[in-house]
């Protein structure tokens, strides 16, 4: 395998993590890190910290992982794209969806990978989940439910929840579903006096038909990382802190008593939760980052997808500050 030499910019809550990966996965070697805030997690090692993204272009890499605050990921991405280095940036893509297509099409433009780190694609309870609703073990798909919830990370300064922890919750039910986002509305909260939101609900319908709701909130005391996917034959749930996935079948009983077998709904079955390898999911994105930069097919998000992605997430924010709205997403992102 040919070994990759690659960059990191930004050391913080999140590159800390990609450093020790890049450090540990076969085929990549990490040569260069760079974060203009300095070292706080003293990741870097016997690697010289850099200055700033040009620094980090200048030491000759192949690859580069973006981690810093969302609103300096375009101007870093598309002098990445400049100078010829596959990337994969955190999430969002961008501040924006008009920013996220221009970094989008300049990686593209140039015949560069460029991914965006929707890391839940790799979570082991969500790609079981998808295999098998393909396989069509749900049977059609009614409703696709997601909760993430959480107490404020106070190193997130320059976005509200909706694009930092709602953008997991609509690229996975996308990429779950393998159908788009068709419509969006939503309600707002500004409880923490903060200029952004921290809560958010979304309500939603994907081109394929299936409806789409989201609950997501800075402002809860217990963690909670839920999807829940209702068909025909029965609910998933998958618990995505803990890579869990359980099936809820319908039951196939007669029922005997009245007054409940005169509803013609569906009845409880058997419960099974599955047991399958789990793996680190940020282990497997990289992994996948550095498979597609050989040539490989992966199952990362594109740019492209991530501005759609994105996208989603405004159309519920002009919902909601419109009083909550329907919003039909536009196509021109795709």
């Amino acid at each position: 395998m040919a070994v990759l030499r690659a960059g990191l910019l930004g050391v913080g809550s999140m590159g800390r993590h990609h450093a020790r990966i890049l450090r540990d996965i076969e085929g990549v070697e990490l040569v260069a890190i760079a974060d203009p805030g300095g070292d706080p997690f003293r990741v870097a090692g016997g690697i010289p910290l850099l200055a700033d993204v040009d620094e980090l272009i200048a030491a000759r890499i192949d690859i580069a992982v973006v981690a810093i605050p969302t609103r300096f990921h375009a101007s870093a991405a598309l002098a990445l794209a400049e100078a010829g280095v596959h990337t994969l940036v955190e999430k969002p893509i961008a501040d924006d969806s008009e920013s996220g297509l221009r970094v989008s099409e300049a990686f593209e433009t140039r015949g560069l990978i460029g991914a965006v780190g929707h890391v839940e694609r790799f979570n082991p309870a969500l790609q079981q989940l998808r295999r098998r609703l393909a396989e069509g073990d749900a049977g059609a798909v009614y409703q696709i439910a997601t909760r993430r919830q959480s107490t404020f990370p106070a190193r997130i300064g320059d976005v509200g929840v909706a694009k930092d922890l709602g953008t997991h919750d609509v690229d996975l039910t996308a990429w779950v579903a393998q159908s788009q986002y068709w419509s969006i509305s939503a309600q707002t909260a500004f409880k923490s006096g903060r200029a952004f939101e921290d809560m958010i609900a979304m309500s939603g319908r994907l081109g394929s038909g299936i409806i789409t709701n989201h609950l997501v909130n800075w402002l809860s005391p217990m963690k909670e990382r839920i999807t829940m996917v209702t068909g025909e034959r029965g609910t998933f749930v998958a618990d995505t802190a803990a890579g869990d996935l359980t099936f809820h079948a319908n039951g196939t009983e007669l029922l005997e008593w009245e007054s409940v077998s005169n509803f013609r709904g569906v009845s409880e079955g058997d419960v099974t939760r599955f047991a399958f390898a789990k793996r680190e999911p940020l282990r497997a994105e990289l992994e996948a980052f550095r498979d597609a930069v050989l040539g490989e097919q992966t199952e990362l998000s594109t740019m492209r997808e991530a501005t759609h992605t994105l996208a989603v997430v405004e159309s519920a924010l002009e919902s909601a500050s419109e009083g909550g709205k329907l919003v039909r997403i536009g196509r021109e992102s795709l």
